[in-house]
């Protein structure tokens, strides 16, 4: 992995009437002609994303929405991506000029703290010869490549002013559970599953934070486990294995060394660990007839074997004995209505960031509706899951 994946990095929507100039914004803050910019309103029919690096702040992901107030065919259409995207923003930068509509953009505002999105006023005014600042509000000519550096300083400024805490601080995935010069031992199934030449992204996760918290780590395949265990002069402080194989390190793993998987890690780290694991519960309440909606964020080619459609399926049949109608979504949103389901299974969200999770989390809850991670129903579905989840603390 060479650059950071859009999961981690700080989410910023692009906000405003159509024509405001927040394409124009982007263009000038990234330096490059990443949106279509015209003077005819709606050009920007769908949201754009681009990744940049903004020290000190680090990683962010800017998303150009399409604007509030266009008048064509398919208006209704764009906005409703739009409001979708609020969903996963961490900051959003709401864009006017000085023939916005002020109704408009309270609007936008009022939309944004009633998801508690914190913002900052974008003024795009012809001929400013400078950048200028003032109580979370940015004026400046958008039009202007020369005060592009000027700009970029000052809004990092405001920025790191309305961050999420929990991205200024970076919730660890593991780290916090061993001490350093502690071992890990990670057990990574090199299967048709796996990627060619490469480890999925929790893994490598994984394995940069012990890095970098001076954690030691031994990888081994599921098959060399045992023999890996036997050769240690000592036990290990954690053992963390693929939700695949987690009967097989249980089984093989004494009491006394804690484990549990990457997908509960990831799921403590973009979630809510304990809301998941509650969720889990559900599953042996499950009735004929029940629905069941498995939720995966993206869009990989799915295997014979596969995780999301195959096995999970599977198992909650074949352990709950019940006749379950279960159903398939990809991509970040769920359906607009989940009153007929009475559990949701989602994926780790590795390709997702924490908002995201949380904002799907929250609307299982406003239905009332019980929601878990796949490595949690996973661990369940094979009489494991108290082991572990005996790692965390609540």
């Amino acid at each position: 992995m060479q650059v950071a994946p859009k999961s981690l990095r700080l989410h910023i929507a692009i906000l405003g009437e159509v024509n405001s100039g927040k394409s124009t914004f982007l263009n000038l803050i990234t330096g490059q002609e990443i949106s279509i910019v015209s003077d005819v309103k709606g050009t920007t029919t769908d949201v754009v994303e681009k990744a940049q690096e903004l020290h000190p702040l680090g990683p962010v992901l800017w998303l150009d929405t399409a604007g509030f107030g266009d008048k064509t065919n398919l208006s209704d259409k764009r906005l409703e991506k739009t409001r979708t995207v609020l969903d996963r923003t961490d900051v959003a930068l709401v864009v006017c000029n000085e023939n916005s509509s002020s109704l408009i953009k309270n609007q936008i505002i009022d939309l944004l703290q009633s998801k508690n999105i914190p913002y900052i006023q974008i003024v795009n005014k012809r001929q400013m010869a400078n950048v200028e600042s003032l109580s979370g509000t940015i004026v400046c000519d958008l039009s202007n490549f020369s005060l592009r550096q000027e700009l970029i300083k000052i809004l990092i400024s405001e920025l790191v002013k309305i961050c999420p805490e929990d991205f200024l601080i970076s919730p660890l995935m593991l780290a916090d559970l061993v001490k350093p010069k502690g071992l890990i031992v990670m057990i990574v199934p090199i299967d048709y599953e796996a990627p060619k030449g490469r480890l999925i992204m929790p893994q490598v996760q994984a394995i940069r934070e012990c890095l970098d918290y001076d954690i030691q780590v031994l990888v081994c395949k599921e098959t060399d486990y045992p023999q890996v265990l036997e050769n240690l002069r000592i036990s290990p402080d954690l053992v963390v294995c693929d939700s695949q194989v987690v009967q097989h390190m249980v089984q093989n793993t004494p009491d006394h060394i804690p484990c549990t998987t990457f997908s509960i890690l990831m799921a403590r780290m973009k979630g809510d660990l304990k809301t998941f694991i509650d969720g889990a519960s559900m599953i042996e309440k499950l009735q004929d007839g029940d629905k069941v909606l498995i939720s995966e964020s993206c869009t990989h080619h799915a295997t014979d074997d596969d995780i999301g459609t195959v096995k999970i399926p599977n198992l909650l049949r074949s352990k709950t004995g019940k006749k379950l109608f279960i159903e398939h979504i990809s991509g970040c949103v769920l359906p607009q209505n989940l009153k007929d389901y009475k559990l949701i299974v989602q994926c780790g969200g590795c390709t997702q960031n924490r908002k995201a999770i949380l904002s799907k989390i929250a609307y299982a809850q406003s239905y009332g509706v019980a929601i878990t991670n796949y490595g949690i129903c996973l661990s369940e579905l094979n009489g494991v899951l108290k082991k572990v989840i005996k790692p965390f603390k609540f």
